[in-house]
């Protein structure tokens, strides 16, 4: 009889141990940096006409964040750079995958728009070979890929227990539209000798200021990653600023971005752990947002000294916001990518006499040269692109990112509109296509809308804002899964 009670007992306990649901997967997150400086005498681009960098000011850096739940992957990638070819993410998301495992489509690489880096642009960076494989990728853009990996795979042995949260922090004093409307007849021609409607960067203080072309965003979006004890891992941060610059001349900086991420680490003491924290500033959609306040004349100051003082700024405010960050330790992740064709624009019989025209007088190259040369170019390129675009999921929250520099009023549609909440977009993501402003800019010109600044079709950014919504609700259903 006690034998057979014994059989039944443990028979019901076999049963029960089987029936029972198996634990919840553990979230986990590791970061990391690898520094992506490149040699001195390298060639600083952000300017109209390059320069070879003499000094580093301050290390340039690939800036990586790996997320799992224990089903999903992704990796988040933050590059010091001004921009960088569609190769440079290609080669780094293949490395990426045989490495660790993270699909390519779950990997966000962006870069911040400093101007004070080395090209990783290639010879043309709206080339986009039949076979991507065929492309000629230059020694830095190959390091730069590389780099990459690296820092991924770092930030992917580093993979611990974690929580995830989100919060913004309000700074609105360090943004302002650079696209203004003038009194009537203080307009100046371009350099195709037509009038704009609106100019970019007016002299400061001008009394022929009208008004800003288009708004401005004043939200920090805030993704905090830390261990389950409160300890960070890493803040993943985004806001809508061009760059801040007045670096001295020949200097490698990764301009306030790289301070801001410096400035936040000590703030946290995260420099102090084993492993450090990692910082990390995105750029969102600040192709006409900058940080001169044209009412006023601006003063002169000393190299480094406005950047920074942005920098630490931004880093107390978000240090501030942190407090209020409410974390969870059951985040669903999820990607969509897509690379949909958009047309190109077309330089007209017109525009193609002027080009021929400068090209003949040649001499040293100016605007109206180098223009020439882009329209000659843009004239042998394809009549359409594929753009990659790519929605993450973590959480609540939804990131989105196209490989432009996006008008700030596209951004704060995204956050609107965007289906999954809260949310914001990502400027300069998977390679560099130039400006995105929307039709409406477009009617205005501008340096921004000019040919050449401008390669895609008038309406992309409607094409690629619905495109992102279409993925925001993938994303959306498949986290629900």
């Amino acid at each position: 009889m006690r034998r057979h009670l014994l059989g039944i007992v443990a028979c019901f306990l076999s049963t029960t141990l089987f029936a029972a649901d198996p634990p919840a997967p553990t979230f986990r997150a590791g970061a990391a940096t690898s520094n992506i400086t490149p040699a001195l005498g390298s060639a600083i681009i952000g300017g109209f006409l390059p320069f070879p960098a003499t000094n580093v000011h301050d290390e340039l850096h690939a800036r990586c964040l790996v997320l799992d739940d224990g089903k999903t992957k992704l990796a988040l990638v933050v590059v010091d750079l001004l921009g960088f070819h569609y190769i440079v993410s290609h080669q780094a998301r293949q490395f990426i995958e045989q490495e660790t495992g993270i699909p390519p489509t779950n990997v966000l690489i962006s870069a911040i728009h400093t101007h004070s880096a080395a090209s990783a642009l290639g010879k043309n960076h709206f080339e986009f070979p039949q076979k991507v494989d065929e492309y000629q990728i230059d020694k830095y853009q190959a390091f730069v890929a590389r780099r990459i990996a690296d820092g991924v795979k770092c930030a992917a042995n580093r993979l611990r227990p974690a929580q995830v949260g989100f919060t913004t922090a309000e700074a609105p004093e360090h943004v302002f539209n650079r696209r203004w409307f003038l009194k009537p007849g203080t307009m100046p021609p371009n350099p195709f000798g037509g009038i704009d409607q609106v100019k970019m960067n007016p002299a400061a203080g001008s009394p022929d200021l009208v008004k800003p072309a288009g708004p401005t965003d004043p939200l920090v979006s805030i993704l905090a990653v830390r261990e389950p004890d409160g300890r960070p891992i890493a803040v993943y941060s985004c806001y809508s600023l061009h760059y801040v610059g007045g670096v001295g001349h020949g200097d490698i900086s990764a301009d306030y971005y790289g301070m801001y991420c410096q400035r936040l680490e000590r703030l946290l003491q995260g420099d102090q752990q084993d492993p450090p924290m990692v910082a990390m500033m995105a750029n969102g959609t600040s192709g006409d947002v900058n940080n001169i306040n044209f009412l006023q004349p601006r003063p002169p100051k000393k190299p480094y000294e406005q950047m920074r003082f942005v920098a630490d700024d931004l880093a107390a405010k978000v240090q501030a916001a942190l407090a209020k960050v409410q974390y969870s330790d059951r985040p669903t992740l999820a990607a969509s990518y897509r690379e949909p064709l958009i047309a190109t624009r077309r330089p007209s019989a017109e525009q193609m006499a002027w080009a021929k025209e400068m090209l003949a007088k040649g001499g040293k190259p100016d605007i109206p040269y180098v223009y020439a040369q882009r329209f000659e170019e843009l004239a042998r390129g394809a009549a359409s692109v594929p753009t990659p675009l790519q929605v993450l999921r973590i959480g609540d929250v939804c990131i989105g990112s196209l490989p432009n520099e996006i008008f700030c009023e596209i951004g704060l549609e995204f956050r609107q509109r965007s289906p999954v909440q809260p949310a914001f977009l990502v400027s300069l993501a998977h390679g560099y296509f130039d400006y995105l402003p929307t039709p409406k800019q477009h009617e205005l010109g501008g340096y921004e809308t000019w040919l050449c600044t401008n390669r895609l079709e008038p309406k992309a950014s409607e094409k690629m804002l619905d495109a992102l919504l279409e993925m925001a609700a993938e994303v959306r259903s498949t986290a629900a899964e």
